[in-house]
């Protein structure tokens, strides 16, 4: 009866209860290459998601691989842009504008690497900071008023480390156990944004 009542839970989240009025954004890389690099945490975390929600992120639209999924309530548009990092803004900005999405309820998931892994920070709106993902965003959506959540994924060893080659590696495997470990909270934090509490997001999740 267990495998009956986990199919009717998935049923039930994959039920379309309306048109998509939130889009959730995981930046990253696509490929094998770049599997577990640093520059990725926006695709692990997004993955993490639409495993808890039951759905997999498989169909190709806006320039990115998308699902749609339920949470808390809200019918939210998973993202992964296919576009690769420095050209993120090209598919989320298409997504935003079929669906008439404002760009205060487009949250971006991305790497930080003022941030050792397993520390978040959420923001309900930031210039880029010197992301190419977030400075491709703002250029296509016209704006800095987008939420997002930082992963940390540590910081360079020496100043002179180049910074390419720092995103682009993976991460440790004691770094990967610490970021993994909060994949939970980020997913609690994506439900309190796109229902409308970031505020509780930030205050609970922001550590």
């Amino acid at each position: 009866m267990a495998n009956i009542f986990d199919l009717f839970k998935k049923i039930e989240r994959k039920s379309d209860t309306g048109p998509v009025s939130f889009i959730v954004a995981g930046l990253g890389n696509p490929g094998a290459k770049y599997e577990g690099t640093r520059h990725n945490a926006g695709f692990m975390a997004i993955d993490y998601i639409a495993a808890e929600c039951g759905v997999k992120i498989d169909r190709a639209k806006f320039h990115a691989l998308v699902a749609e999924c339920e949470i808390l309530g809200v019918r939210v548009l998973l993202m992964k842009p296919e576009t690769f990092m420095n050209l993120s803004g090209t598919a989320i900005a298409e997504a935003a504008r079929f669906y008439k999405i404002p760009p205060e309820r487009v949250l971006v998931l991305h790497d930080e690497i003022s941030f050792e892994p397993g520390f978040l920070r959420i923001r309900r709106k930031g210039s880029a900071g010197g992301h190419n993902g977030l400075k491709s965003i703002i250029e296509c959506l016209g704006s800095e008023d987008f939420p997002r959540i930082k992963i940390g994924v540590g910081k360079k060893p020496h100043p002179e480390y180049d910074l390419v080659d720092w995103v682009l590696g993976k991460l440790s495997p004691e770094g990967e156990k610490l970021l993994t470990s909060r994949l939970g909270d980020i997913y609690s934090a994506v439900g309190l944004t796109a229902s409308g509490n970031i505020d509780e997001a930030m205050q609970r999740y922001s550590k």
